[in-house]
């Protein structure tokens, strides 16, 4: 029989490598193996959610798929972030990059995240199954790909060494944490069922909202593997993107066992108060949606606007600024999240 179970070691267990990934003189985690490389925690994490993927195949329950047409387009776009490091105005660039390696490292935060007793959750049993296996290794191995573990770097550490060998060591813009860390409060997220476990509707969302960010995050990916690679603006191109495209690699266990455990759950039948009974498939649906909704609207419109405050403070002095601005703007393409029919299956 196909195992289906697995201990935390299992899940967090590495590959034999024969060369560590040095990136700009830190240690990261991954390795190579026959000049390839091989990412952090999937000598057991790959087998085991391939074999819960097939499991749900004969079971005929599809996974969840999110359009890729929903993704929004990276600010400032790949041609005018080079514009603007032709120019000299590097300031908004290094910005976004050292954002994206901060949100990284609060990527550890999901091994925190509180896993209630999904018996009393779930109507239907979850052995053998990837959502029994979230606190038992899942969301570790997830903390330590993003903030690193110990001596080795993760990909908060990846990101700023993609960024420092392809830029030349920038200056960091200072407020870069604590914007993050004031700019965009908002208040309670309001429940949608509250006839759940607030843990249980917690642990879900928060799940839906990591999936829809790590998938938005593959044109991420491809503008800065084309930006840091571009050898007119780059110092080191062919290190900077292929740290990146490393990056892109460890993301995909975290992409396919988040989308099967909630495929797994969407399939079963929730259980509230009172033993009052929801159909899994009908409180994911609406969580992702949600999400959804204002990941394709709400932050795009904001990330823009900060964008464009930012480059437009840092064209201020330059020698050209007038043409540099009409040249950038050019450059701009407008998008809006396409009509939807909802399904996520």
């Amino acid at each position: 029989m196909t195992q289906t179970s697995f201990s935390s070691d299992e899940i967090l267990a590495n590959q034999v490598f024969e060369a560590p990934l040095i990136a700009n003189g830190v240690r990261c985690h991954g390795g190579f193996v026959a000049g390839q490389y091989v990412s952090p925690r999937t000598a057991g994490r790959g087998p085991a959610i391939a074999a819960w993927q097939a499991a749900l195949r004969e079971q005929g329950i599809p996974l969840i798929d999110v359009p890729r047409t929903l993704v929004p387009p990276q600010y400032p776009n790949a041609a005018q972030a080079a514009l603007l490091l032709r120019e000299g105005v590097a300031a908004p660039v290094v910005r976004i990059l050292t954002t994206i390696a901060i949100i990284e490292g609060f990527g550890a935060m999901i091994r925190d995240l509180r896993v209630p007793d999904l018996t009393a959750c779930v109507r239907e049993p979850l052995d053998g199954t990837a959502a029994a296996h979230l606190a038992g290794g899942l969301f570790e191995a997830h903390a330590r790909d993003e903030a690193g573990f110990r001596e080795e770097g993760g990909h908060k550490q990846m990101w700023e060494a993609a960024r420092d060998l392809a830029l030349d060591n920038p200056a960091i813009p200072p407020d870069v944490l604590m914007r993050l860390m004031t700019g965009r409060r908002g208040g309670a997220r309001q429940r949608l069922f509250s006839q759940l476990d607030a843990a249980f509707e917690e642990l879900l969302t928060t799940m839906g909202n990591v999936l829809v960010i790590e998938l938005f995050a593959a044109d991420t990916f491809d503008w800065a593997e084309t930006v840091l690679g571009d050898a007119e603006v780059s110092r080191r191109p062919a290190e900077a993107a292929a740290l990146v495209g490393y990056i892109r690699a460890d993301e995909t266990p975290h992409v396919e066992y988040l989308r099967t455990a909630l495929s797994e759950l969407r399939a079963r039948t929730f259980v509230g108060a009172g033993g009052l009974e929801l159909a899994g498939h009908e409180v994911i649906d609406a969580l992702l949606q949600r999400t959804l909704s204002v990941l394709t609207s709400e932050r795009p419109k904001l990330q823009r606007a900060e964008a464009r405050a930012d480059i437009d403070a840092a064209l201020a002095t330059h020698r050209d600024a007038a043409g540099l601005r009409q040249r950038f703007h050019a450059l701009e393409a407008e998008w809006s999240a396409p009509q939807w029919d909802g399904r996520l299956v």
